[in-house]
């Protein structure tokens, strides 16, 4: 921590900090995708057995090496990674054994679905964090404070599929008014009323998969924010409760929880891979699972490093928006 920042240095920090990230992540990155690589090769399964599929029994030793030629997989181990990681810069990430696709076609089809879901999700978390452990740390002890605090440490042990098939019970089964499966409905068009019925549930049970560490944060740190000299002035000023929460404490205990909601990203990431299993969502998490059932290492490769961005990528918008919000913040820590 430093003195405050004058606001005609603010977008300097701002640069350095995006900077110094972007010198540590791409070499992350680059180690990343050269350990994936390496444990494919490594990996007993021939990739071109996932190519053939049972067609493989039927193949002949011909057919097996002229597609193993055109996959590029009769090179050795050094020649694939240079021609791999080559690929990665001109955005060529190569063939999806399992898909029969270009991997880049791939992640582009099914991308725009999961960041929607994400984003959903995330908003889900947002309202209901907010809400309930501000409510909560304002009523500490009452009723809704120990519901509160007992549904979230229950709910952190809870896997997101757990949720779902709860969801799915009680809304497709006991309740059936929402659908459960799938983008839209057996031959119907992607509408906004098709696409929006079918993401209510994938949305809500993994936003509030993802709340009960962010709203027991909120409530621990506006508690902590709440005895603070400046809450206390307000309060011997005369102004209302409600002012003296929203105004004055709030505000304070939201910095750290920017932080704790950058770090969350990698389980919102995995939950997605559940929730979009359970739900048959689809998008680029649950070509995760499809990757790793049929062995697909181009495509698993791409996903991995894919979830090693997002996941840098959510780090250093929180320590931005952090230092955005509070000019104590340099761009050194």
């Amino acid at each position: 921590m430093t003195a405050v920042l004058p606001g005609r240095h603010r977008g300097r920090a701002v640069a350095r900090l995006a900077g110094l990230r972007l010198l540590l992540g791409v070499p992350t990155v680059l180690l990343v995708a050269v350990g994936v690589f390496l444990l494919a090769a490594a990996s007993p399964f021939r990739p071109v057995y996932q190519y053939f599929g049972v067609g493989i029994f039927s193949a002949s030793d011909a057919d097996i090496a002229a597609a193993e030629r055109s996959l590029g997989l009769d090179a050795s181990v050094g020649e694939q990674l240079l021609r791999w990681l080559g690929g990665l810069l001109t955005g060529d990430l190569g063939q999806s054994l399992s898909m029969r696709q270009p991997v880049a076609q791939v992640v582009a089809e099914r991308l725009p679905w999961t960041l929607l879901l994400v984003t959903l999700a995330l908003l889900v978390s947002l309202v209901l964090a907010l809400a309930a452990g501000t409510v909560a740390a304002w009523r500490q002890g009452g009723w809704f404070d120990r519901a509160v605090t007992a549904v979230g440490h229950t709910l952190e042990g809870l896997p997101p599929f757990v949720l779902a098939l709860g969801a799915i019970a009680v809304f497709a089964v006991a309740w059936p008014v929402l659908p459960v499966a799938g983008l839209t409905d057996a031959g119907a068009a992607p509408t906004f009323g098709q696409v929006s019925r079918h993401l209510v549930l994938p949305a809500l049970v993994l936003g509030v998969s993802q709340t009960p560490w962010l709203v027991l944060h909120v409530r621990a740190s506006l508690l902590a924010s709440l005895d603070d000299d400046h809450v206390a002035g307000a309060r011997a000023r005369g102004l209302p409760e409600r002012l003296v929460v929203l105004r004055h404490a709030l505000p304070t205990a939201l910095l750290p929880f920017v932080t704790v909601l950058g770090n969350r990203l990698p389980e919102l990431v995995t939950g997605a891979v559940l929730v979009e299993t359970v739900f048959s969502w689809p998008g680029i998490a649950a070509a995760v699972v499809t990757a790793a059932l049929a062995v697909d290492f181009p495509l698993l490769a791409a996903l991995t490093l894919l979830s090693a961005v997002a996941v840098l990528a959510g780090s250093l918008v929180a320590d931005l928006t952090v230092l955005l919000l509070d000019p104590r913040v340099d761009a050194d820590v």
